[in-house]
């Protein structure tokens, strides 16, 4: 399996926690309502919690600021998302993906990537 990971800050006009609800209550689960086109075998949101123990380490390693959030996407294989997301359907529902988070999500201070994971 893959997994698409996605560090994402808000959108410059939105608190943390209009970010954090409605990505919760709005774009998951429209994410979940189409998952089955995109071959989505899992997605998990992941809310950062403002405490000074991330202030630490963050300070501590001179790290960059935090992320308002992370986004975890597994699919079973690479070329399974490629064929999913080149079909008409799955191009419809990335850009409809995309606008939407445009709404919220900040792209230009976000990034994504795929990892393979080692469970050790």
């Amino acid at each position: 399996m893959i997994k698409l990971v996605m560090c994402l800050r808000r959108h410059p006009d939105k608190s943390r926690e209009e970010f954090q609800d409605y990505w919760l209550n709005d774009h998951g689960p429209f994410f979940q309502k189409n998952a089955a086109t995109m071959r989505a075998k899992k997605y998990v949101q992941s809310h950062t919690v403002t405490t000074p123990l991330s202030n630490g380490f963050i300070e501590s390693r001179g790290m960059l600021a935090e992320y308002d959030g992370v986004a975890e996407v597994w699919f079973e294989s690479e070329d399974g998302l490629v064929e999913a997301m080149s079909s008409t359907e799955g191009q419809r529902l990335a850009t409809a993906l995309h606008e939407d988070e445009q709404t919220f999500i900040d792209h230009s201070t976000s990034t994504a990537f795929i990892v393979k994971e080692h469970e050790l």
